[in-house]
């Protein structure tokens, strides 16, 4: 009896502590039959991991972060490449592409294609890529160059950032586009239906949450409008969490009010925000924790009395989708203050499941305040969360609807 068909499934770097949406996508998938490798772009910055990333078992194999990294194996691979029955197709793909965007990045992917190309084993029959930008590149350009399919599951940057001819060719079938797309939001599903040649190439699959994963949550007793009020977010320290706006808007809140923050997180603001907590005089009211596992991360939900998330969209356009540790902070039935950026409304009806408040500092600090006062208030708003997730939320659909594509694209071939 022949093996089943094979994926291979490509990410930027593998493991990584801030993309646990991944990691519970393909521990998932992976218990519901699937056989794939995974094809990381980039070796592991973190030095945690999470128990997720432990139960995966499929092997992961390094692409050259940088082609000069290994010269001799990607030459070898650019001459097999010359060899492969779909080169023609897939040269064309590739200078058509830097045609429009001559960069370093744009020539790394394509020498990363011809390594994977290279390096796949025979049982393998479609690419599945995380990101719609650099990994789905290399997904596109292998798959060209083998004949096979490939697939995508979009996010949040990957979308709002790249350009918009190259959004339109990966989502055409008659420009090697791919065989089908998934995102996680409805607004990103939306603006990509928009672009492709058939709206049903694009679709909606939630990340939802695996509860099977998390401690129930507390027994919250109320807590008392005078008593200390402990914020908390996790979040990298980047523009587009908005924690610049964030931290002026603490610096805003009552000397009456006994207030802590926790920030769990790194990124490349950390050094500018801690300086910021320095100027406004909070920073004795603030432990920054760093990059801390999911565990660590549940943990701290658990004795905190509001999340935090005041999100924007950047200057470059990059902005949220719907953030996992939201699901995750209603898991723990912790109250929930956010704005309405992008797809957070989508799983927050202001007043309902928490507030979305504009992200300006006096509006985010009048948003806290009236948590921190009004305890009753954010304790029903968090038991709604709780019941929207469980009811909307969860894992499990999304994971069924994904292991269907994937296997249909894969024995179409196999």
């Amino acid at each position: 009896m022949s093996k089943p068909p094979r994926l291979a499934v490509v990410v930027k770097g593998w493991p990584r502590l801030s993309e646990t949406f991944i990691a519970q996508e393909l521990v998932a998938l992976e218990e519901a039959g699937l056989d794939f490798d995974i094809w990381s772009l980039r070796h592991p910055t973190d030095t945690k991991t999470h128990p997720l990333h432990d139960r995966l078992h499929a092997p992961v194999r390094y692409l050259p972060e940088y082609l000069r990294d290994d010269p001799a194996r990607v030459a070898r691979a650019m001459g097999a490449a010359a060899e492969m029955p779909g080169f023609d197709a897939a040269a064309a793909a590739f200078v058509a592409d830097l045609e429009r965007d001559d960069t370093a990045n744009r020539r790394r992917r394509w020498g990363q294609a011809c390594v994977m190309a290279h390096e796949l084993p025979a049982d393998v029959s479609g690419i599945y890529a995380h990101f719609l930008h650099t990994p789905s590149s290399v997904a596109r350009y292998a798959a060209i160059l083998h004949g096979m399919p490939w697939s995508f599951s979009a996010h949040a940057k990957d979308i709002w950032t790249s350009p918009e001819w190259e959004l339109q060719e990966k989502l055409s079938g008659t420009t090697h586009g791919a065989a089908f797309g998934a995102t996680c939001t409805r607004f990103g599903a939306e603006h990509l239906q928009a672009m492709a040649d058939s709206p049903s190439r694009v679709d909606l699959v939630y990340h939802g949450l695996d509860l099977g994963r998390f401690p129930a949550p507390p027994q919250r007793n109320l807590r008392q409008p005078d008593a200390p009020f402990a914020l908390m977010s996790v979040g990298r320290l980047v523009e587009k969490k908005g924690y610049d706006n964030l931290l002026d808007a603490l610096a805003l809140l009552p000397d009456r009010l006994d207030w802590h923050f926790t920030h769990i997180g790194g990124g490349a603001l950390d050094a500018d925000m801690r300086a910021r907590a320095e100027r406004l005089g909070i920073a004795s009211r603030i432990t920054w924790r760093g990059a801390c596992d999911q565990p660590e991360v549940i943990a701290a939900m658990r004795k905190a009395d509001l999340f935090v998330l005041p999100s924007r969209i950047a200057a470059d356009g990059d902005r949220d989708g719907l953030p996992n540790v939201l699901m995750e902070a209603a898991s723990q039935k912790l109250p929930i203050l956010s704005t309405p950026v992008s797809a957070i409304p989508e799983f927050i009806d202001t007043g309902v499941h928490g507030v979305l408040s504009d992200d300006a500092p006096t509006a985010l600090a009048h948003a806290m305040e009236s948590f921190a006062t009004d305890p009753a208030r954010a304790h029903a708003m968090a038991d709604a969360a709780f019941d929207r997730l469980t009811a909307h939320f969860l894992m499990h659909p999304g994971i069924e609807h994904l292991t269907k594509r994937l296997t249909a694209m894969l024995t179409a071939q196999g």
